[in-house]
């Protein structure tokens, strides 16, 4: 008789049962409102100042489309194997060497569950009228609160998604008809002028960065994929429509307003409570994956399945990273993640296509070493280029590290050929 799925666990230490798989509605929903978020609508604002409709429309393509297609191969693997990243960790940096990337895979989601949690906080003050003394249990409220669909898992934030994205769409839609109708139509748009400057590969790092933390960890779900061409499509809805729409939706308002705050374009549009509910539901989306990557992490990195209890132990660190002043850091938060994150993606993926052939053995039936020091070496490495990078850094990280294990792994293989010579001329 064969086992029934664990739908209250959702295996954060072990590979995904056929019987647990989803189909392409559910897994692209998710995936559409995790990618709902209001720092990338800030980052599109900052594109709008800088360039023309046109040039914007092209930067806004590229980037998400190397975006999705980096979501899109790491989805591949991750449905093929039933792996997320942090489990595939354990191939390419080892028993012991993978917690490095549980610890920067789970850093870096807290601290985008603190951001977000100070955010609606600090907009709802704002906008309401509140007293400021407000503010510090408004984020108590919504850090534990909005990791509640992660305490459920998947169907939890599947239930949320269903009713979410509708809504933020059609609320994005009725924003951005009145952007289009304030702007004289859409020769007006083409004849707005940007304020500001920005180079050709500022706008791609600032589109692929933003949320390539997140193209690494959407592995969590696209491993429940039902087959490879599901886990690929939804990660190209997700990062490349998605976030591209969120791209667009930020920089329409910004050009159009000269404002690249898509919640203070939506006030000027008269659309302060519509601007309440989107932004909840906005944050919400992400946050309740956010803080379900960080729990996947944490189960990995404790090797045990307590993923409620550190969903729970997570939102209380988000919280007080919240009260403690999160919101002011986004800037160099945004530039550690574009450095430190992708080359992990770099690593998994020359592993899996180059050193295991394209498939990954049983995780339980397997003796890993505890540190695979090629992957640690090619991971310092891309890390290295990418922080040091004048150019496109997260694409510099995992081009660096992919190569880079590649080369180590021949290092390798040529050294133990060596020894067994030595050895056989003993």
């Amino acid at each position: 008789m064969s086992q029934a799925p664990d739908l209250d666990h959702d295996y954060p230490l072990s590979e995904v049962p056929p019987g647990a798989r989803k189909g392409l509605l559910s897994t692209s929903i998710l995936l559409f409102g995790f990618t709902f978020f209001t720092a990338t609508m800030f980052a599109g604002g900052k594109m709008g100042m800088a360039f023309d409709f046109k040039t914007l429309i092209w930067a806004c393509i590229a980037g998400n489309l190397l975006l999705g297609l980096y979501a899109a191969v790491l989805g591949h693997i991750a449905c093929q194997s039933g792996l997320n990243s942090v489990l595939m960790g354990r191939f390419c940096f080892g028993e012991s060497g993978s917690k490095l990337s549980d610890f920067l895979l789970g850093f870096t989601q807290i601290g985008w569950y603190a951001w977000g949690t100070a955010t609606i906080a600090l907009v709802l003050v704002k906008m309401l009228g509140l007293p400021e003394g407000w503010t510090v249990g408004l984020m108590v409220l919504f850090g534990f609160g909005f990791s509640l669909t992660a305490f459920v898992g998947y169907q939890g934030m599947d239930i949320l998604s269903r009713v979410a994205v509708p809504a933020m769409l059609a609320l994005m839609g009725w924003s951005l008809w009145i952007a289009t109708r304030d702007a004289g139509g859409l020769s007006g748009l083409l004849a707005i002028q940007p304020k500001e400057s920005m180079s050709w590969h500022m706008a791609i790092t600032l589109v692929f960065g933003t949320f390539v933390s997140g193209a690494t960890q959407a592995t969590n779900w696209t491993r429940f994929a039902r087959n490879s061409k599901t886990a690929v499509l939804s990660s190209l809805v997700g990062f490349f429509i998605g976030n591209g729409l969120m791209i667009l939706v930020g920089a329409y308002g910004a050009m159009v307003y000269q404002q690249p705050d898509i919640v203070e374009v939506m006030v000027l549009q008269g659309l302060s409570i519509a601007a309440v509910v989107m932004l909840f539901l906005n944050i919400w989306t992400t946050q309740d994956n956010t803080i379900y990557n960080f729990a996947a992490a944490g189960c990995n990195l404790v090797r045990k399945d307590r993923r409620g209890t550190i969903t729970l132990m997570g939102a209380g660190v988000g919280t007080v990273l919240a009260i403690g002043g999160m919101y002011d850091l986004l800037i160099p938060f945004l530039i550690l993640l574009g450095s430190v994150i992708p080359p992990i993606g770099g690593v998994i993926m020359a592993d899996f296509f180059y050193a295991h052939k394209g498939r990954y053995p049983k995780l339980a039936q397997t003796r890993l070493p505890r540190f695979n020091w090629v992957g640690l070496g090619a991971y310092a490495a891309g890390a290295l280029c990418a922080y040091a990078s004048p150019w496109v850094a997260p694409l510099v990280g995992i081009g660096v590290a992919a190569v880079a294990y590649v080369a180590l792994c021949e290092l390798q293989r040529v050294r133990v050929a060596r020894q067994a010579l030595s050895a056989l001329d003993t």
